[in-house]
Parts: C-alpha cells; sequence; structure tokens
C-alpha cells in the first residue's frame, strides 16, 4: 500500500500501517528520512544512528515512526488516511524557534489567491490557522 509522508514536503513511499506502526523497506526509509538502513543503524555518510529494540520485523521491513524518532524527529500517524507527518529534526526546530524566524511558505487568501510569506518582509504579520478537528 502507499503511505503518504508530510514532512518538508508530501510524497508516497511503499508500506502497511501494522497496529500502529508504518512498516517500510529500507528504500522508503531513505526515502522518508534520507538516512540508509544498515546493520549498524540508520546511517548517512559516516554517521550512524542505532534504531531502537523492536525497531525491525524478522522480514526487515523498520518501523518509520521509531526510526523517526531515533533522529529526534517526532512523528504522528493516521492510518485511516495512510498518513504519516515527520517533524523536523530537533536541532532545525530549536534554531528556528531561537531565530523567531517562520520558513517561508505559500497560503491562498480567501479569493483563492496565492501569497507567499515574503511579500509581507519588513512588515508586521499574524497568521491564524484553525482546523475542524
Amino acid at each position: 500500500m502507499a503511505v503518504t509522508v508530510i514532512d518538508e514536503r508530501a510524497h508516497t513511499i511503499d508500506g502497511a500501517f501494522d497496529e500502529g506502526r508504518v512498516l517500510v523497506g529500507a528504500d522508503g526509509v531513505a526515502g522518508a528520512l534520507g538516512w540508509e538502513v544498515k546493520p549498524e543503524g540508520l546511517c548517512r555518510d559516516d554517521v550512524c544512528v542505532p534504531l531502537p529494540a523492536g525497531a525491525t520485523t524478522a522480514d526487515g521491513r523498520v518501523d518509520l515512526v521509531a526510526a523517526a524518532r531515533a533522529l529526534g524527529r517526532p512523528a504522528v500517524t493516521e492510518a485511516g488516511l495512510g498518513a504519516i507527518a515527520i517533524a523536523l529534526p530537533s536541532e532545525e526546530r530549536t534554531r528556528a524557534l531561537d531565530a523567531l524566524e517562520a520558513p517561508p511558505f505559500t497560503l491562498p487568501d480567501l479569493d483563492g489567491a496565492p501569497h507567499a510569506l515574503a511579500e509581507w518582509q519588513g512588515r508586521k504579520r499574524l497568521l491564524i490557522a484553525f482546523s475542524t478537528w
């Protein structure tokens, strides 16, 4: 089944939801997190982070939530929608909060016309977020 991964962008990978876990192959981990699965854990270049016990299955699939958390990236899932949202690494979240700068984004106005945050550079702005859930 396709799993939608929402991080800096939205994309799909092959995987399956199983009792609160998102199980993916090594390619799915690389596609979602940018880290390679090796016997020593998750690796990027010469840095490896061990996976927690129980994060891999007998057939070699990896729990994407556990892998993300091992990298300091909180994750939430919604099996009914086939989606997982993965936060930025903690260092990037801390840096953004310390700098008091919002990341670049574009949102539509009430008429549907897109507006980028950069259009308001140098001016104070207030963003109100609302959700029905």
